[in-house]
């Protein structure tokens, strides 16, 4: 865990040095001003040499001041290493997250992954600043400090080093506690992160249905688990800075006392006895400091355990070593003995043969939860079949590069996701690099262009989150826009029109016709009346592909289709 860790400090070695040679020299300093004190009093005061007085607190003053620079170079460079450290981690770890597959998000909340990308990298990044500095300097410090003590008079040093031990109990005691506090922390804030997502994303809902209390109750009690668990860790933290600022108080005192003594008995002049004292301060500062790394260091680290769990994490769904770049689709696509079923459940789909031809519009249809959308999303390799295999063009999926399949296939759905922008930078996902004729010419082909010119702004319309500002069917027609941009080989269509009213889904239709002219085109659907030109119709049911043929075979045949058929239009 440690040398992972460190590994992040390589691309900023030069940062790494520059922030920690400054702490050293500021941490040298601070040893020396009690020894320039304790000169100070010994030395120029019984002389009374106003010269040398001035002169020595001029050098004094230029210490100081060099001390401040260095803290500057510390407090502002120390820090611009730990956020390069915290970017490079947060970059890397989305980036891992765009690659895991659906079945990993299928189990895993929102709010705890916005978790790991906000909060624990906050925490991670103060460790990379304050961690191994803080950890050396409060060492390097303890130790001089001592040696300086024991230079000074060995005796009183000892005297003062007793007590030692017993902050270094406290201080590893409490750090076992923070740890597991920390821990229990980030687990309620992913909670609390999830909580306000669904509360807030599906306020519509909530409003619609006047759960307000219901919803406040809900996050009342996210809340004060949060309350409960931050508070538990505080207590912790006071325990222990009250423990240790009595025991080091107390040593301060302890200290006074036995330095009068050697004082009186002539063993220790004023001046060593204040240099002393001053670095009895300078001996219990790391003790502070080391305090401070308990409350910190639990958390960094227990936000780098949490990222490096995810970071571990495969994806269902890897390119293989030997991978290589898909073909342009030519002839087929082909479900040889397909078999498939989600995390802890029964099969979906047991030993699905299908042979799918270039340029065909298959149409799928079946009772909810048969494997109809289970079917669709294998192909792009959204889940990884478990047995049998799905080639195109005689190539297994398994053996092409996700990126290249995935660009040779399009998917208009019936939950159309929009990002929070602009209509123009929705339909440009479709293809990121398109020029301004290509979006108005996408935009005109899905029949969106007179309602974008009805608006003030034009392409330059926010949408707003999930595209809350269009109506059902302008949000489907901006996602029939992306795919023409997109102009995908093979399109999937998933219920795509069967949450509009007759009459924009009519309009919608025609869109998808033109959308679908000249592509291998799957389309699943519950209202038949929209599948009757499909050039093959498959029947899916939880026993497989029951039947398949066109519309006025399957009627024909009396079999699932025709019940279905006669189930809504009574014919």
């Amino acid at each position: 865990m440690i040398y992972r860790f460190f590994a992040y400090y390589r691309p900023y070695r030069s940062l790494f040095l520059l922030d920690f040679g400054c702490a050293i020299v500021a941490g040298l300093l601070e040893l020396a001003f009690p020894m320039a004190v304790n000169a100070f009093v010994d030395d120029l005061l019984p002389g009374s040499k106003w010269n040398l007085i001035v002169w020595a607190s001029i050098g004094l003053v230029a210490l100081y001041a060099l001390s401040a620079v260095l803290m500057y170079i510390v407090n502002y460079w120390g820090h611009m290493l730990g956020i390069n450290i915290e970017t490079d981690m947060r970059r890397k770890l989305f980036s891992h997250i765009q690659k895991l597959s659906f079945r990993y998000f299928d189990n895993t909340k929102t709010g705890h992954l916005i978790g790991r990308l906000t909060n624990d990298m906050n925490m991670i990044g103060e460790v990379a600043h304050h961690g191994p500095e803080d950890l050396f300097i409060a060492v390097m410090t303890l130790a001089g400090s001592f040696a300086l003590m024991l230079s000074i008079n060995w005796q009183l040093a000892v005297l003062t080093f007793i007590v030692v031990p017993g902050i270094v109990w406290v201080v590893v005691y409490f750090n076992q506690k923070m740890t597991q506090a920390i821990h229990r922390l980030f687990g309620d804030i992913g909670d609390f992160n999830a909580r306000i997502e669904d509360s807030v994303g599906g306020i519509r809902v909530v409003k619609a249905f006047s759960n307000e209390s219901y919803e406040d109750a809900r996050f009342a009690d996210n809340n004060g688990r949060f309350r409960a668990t931050k508070l538990a860790s505080y207590k912790l933290i006071a325990r222990n800075g009250s423990i240790s600022f009595m025991m080091m108080r107390f040593v301060t005192v302890f200290v006074m006392v036995c330095g009068t003594w050697f004082v009186i008995r002539g063993r220790l002049s004023y001046g060593e006895f204040i240099g002393f004292l001053l670095l009895t301060n300078v001996f219990f500062r790391p003790i502070e400091k080391i305090n401070a790394i308990v409350e910190s260091y639990p958390q960094g680290f227990a936000g780098f355990k949490r990222y490096t769990e995810l970071l571990d994490t495969n994806p269902d769904v890897e390119d293989a070593p030997d991978a290589i770049e898909m073909k342009p689709f030519e002839r087929e696509i082909r479900y040889d003995h397909v078999t498939f079923g989600y995390e802890g459940e029964k099969k979906v789909l047991n030993r699905v043969d299908l042979v799918i031809r270039k340029g065909e519009t298959i149409a799928f249809v079946g009772p909810s939860g048969a494997g109809k959308t289970t079917l669709c999303s294998l192909l792009p390799r959204f889940y990884e079949v478990e047995g049998g295999a799905i080639r195109i063009d005689g190539a297994d999926i398994r053996s092409l590069k996700q990126e290249s399949l995935r660009r040779q296939i399009g998917i208009v759905q019936q939950d159309v996701f929009l990002f929070a922008g602009t209509i123009r930078e929705n339909i440009l996902y479709g293809k990121l690099e398109a020029s301004e004729t290509e979006v108005w010419e996408a935009a005109r082909r899905a029949r969106l262009d007179d309602f974008i010119r009805a608006q003030e702004h034009g392409l330059d319309t926010v949408v707003g989150e999930r595209g809350v500002k269009l109506s059902g069917g302008q949000k489907q027609r901006l996602a029939i826009a992306r795919m023409f941009l997109k102009n995908p080989p093979i399109l999937i269509l998933d219920e795509a029109t069967s949450a509009l009213d007759t009459e924009t889904e009519l309009a919608i239709q025609q869109s998808l016709a033109e959308l679908s002219a000249g592509r291998t085109t799957l389309v699943i659907a519950h209202r038949l009346a929209t599948i009757k030109e499909a050039d093959r119709i498959v029947v899916v049911t939880d026993r497989g592909i029951a039947e398949q043929g066109r519309h006025q075979e399957l009627v024909a045949a009396g079999g699932v289709y025709s019940r279905l058929h006669r189930a809504q239009f009574g014919v």
